[in-house]
């Protein structure tokens, strides 16, 4: 895991889904180094349990492992290598959410501006921010989380998006409001995000991570 954290800099997500799907493969085989017959009794297991692009995913974790093992000179031969899996995976289209309740959101949002106290407006901003990038970019959380600082240009509303992989895009925010808002958010946090390197931040002014933008 800290080879996969460290060295592949994968994000928090893919962590926490390998953690996850490691720990149930090994409490099936309950061996540190299983053999190919062990492996297939396990693939074959996980096709009785779940759908394909489930299946798909622990699978790739476990062959991520013995990638590892393989790399490091730890087992001398990789029973992947001798494994093949096919199976039909259904496509399925995502889920859109309808214009009107995104309207509803964003209303909802302004209409309770918190100016309580500068500390509350500061995190409304950042709210309001980040839902109005939601939907401005269609990016994903754990893309919104992993924006960095210098990755957005408030001036001509460009930023870079890194994705799975370390792939990058760059996404426009053109809309004026939207802008707007992004300059007086980075007004009211610029020392915090200058500190932390991330342009969306916590109420201790570290990295917001995905699993706090979701409670929010």
């Amino acid at each position: 895991m800290e080879y996969c954290k460290f060295r592949k800099e994968l994000d928090w997500n893919t962590l926490k889904a390998y953690r996850i799907d490691l720990k149930q493969f090994f409490e099936y085989v309950r061996e540190d180094i299983p053999d190919k017959a062990a492996v297939e009794a396990y693939i074959t297991e996980l096709h009785k349990k779940y759908k394909p692009k489930t299946i798909k995913r622990k699978i790739a974790s476990v062959r991520t492992y013995y990638s590892y093992l393989e790399e490091n000179e730890i087992i001398q031969s990789n029973p992947f290598r001798k494994i093949k899996v096919k199976f039909k995976e259904i496509s399925l289209l995502p889920r859109i959410i309808p214009r009107e309740e995104i309207e509803k959101l964003l209303n909802y949002m302004y209409i309770n501006e918190n100016r309580k106290s500068e500390k509350a407006y500061k995190f409304w901003l950042r709210d309001v921010a980040m839902i109005e990038i939601f939907f401005a970019t269609g990016a994903r959380v754990y893309e919104i989380s992993n924006i960095k600082a210098e990755c957005v240009n408030l001036n001509s509303g460009l930023i870079k998006i890194m994705g799975k992989g370390g792939k990058e895009r760059y996404i426009q925010v053109v809309t004026p409001e939207i802008l707007e808002i992004l300059k007086k958010y980075y007004m009211y946090n610029c020392k915090e995000i200058k500190k932390s390197g991330f342009f969306f931040i916590n109420s201790r002014g570290t990295r917001y991570y995905p699993i706090r933008i979701y409670v929010t």
